[in-house]
């Protein structure tokens, strides 16, 4: 197998998080790959040194359905089996999945930020015109 073979990074919760705390990297790859021709195309593709590899092949489940039309029929299949690699870059290297993402949170953190901004200034133009009144009405009850 040559050294550029189809990798899909999976986009999920968990591989975001491995990417930032441990430097991990989720792929899917062929059913045929081993560990070492990943390790041999991630180093090509990415331009980056790659510390571990550790591969996983889940089956696919087994699906039914329902097919609706001039009679009703039971539909099964299998969805297809996937082999995924957990590829550990070595330290001070970094692949780009997440770039778009992380730009996302950046911006998100902004817009936050200027919002509490602008809130904190109405909060004290209002308290400042409240202490500016020359005279203000006592309510019952209310002492000095």
């Amino acid at each position: 197998m040559p050294n550029t073979m189809p990798l899909k990074p999976r986009m999920s919760e968990k591989s975001y998080g491995m990417s930032h705390v441990e430097n991990t990297f989720t792929f899917d790859v062929p059913i045929t790959a081993n560990k070492v021709e990943v390790k041999h195309a991630i180093e090509a593709q990415f331009s980056v040194r790659v510390d571990d590899v550790r591969i996983l092949r889940s089956k696919g489940k087994q699906a039914r359905s329902i097919r609706i039309g001039g009679t009703r029929k039971m539909v099964s299949g299998k969805r297809p089996d996937i082999k995924k690699a957990y590829v550990k870059l070595a330290e001070g290297n970094s692949i780009p999945i997440f770039a778009k993402i992380d730009e996302e949170t950046k911006k998100q953190e902004k817009m936050e930020e200027k919002i509490a901004k602008k809130a904190d200034k109405e909060e004290q133009k209002t308290t400042a015109k409240t202490s500016k009144l020359p005279f203000r009405r006592k309510k019952k009850g209310e002492e000095e």
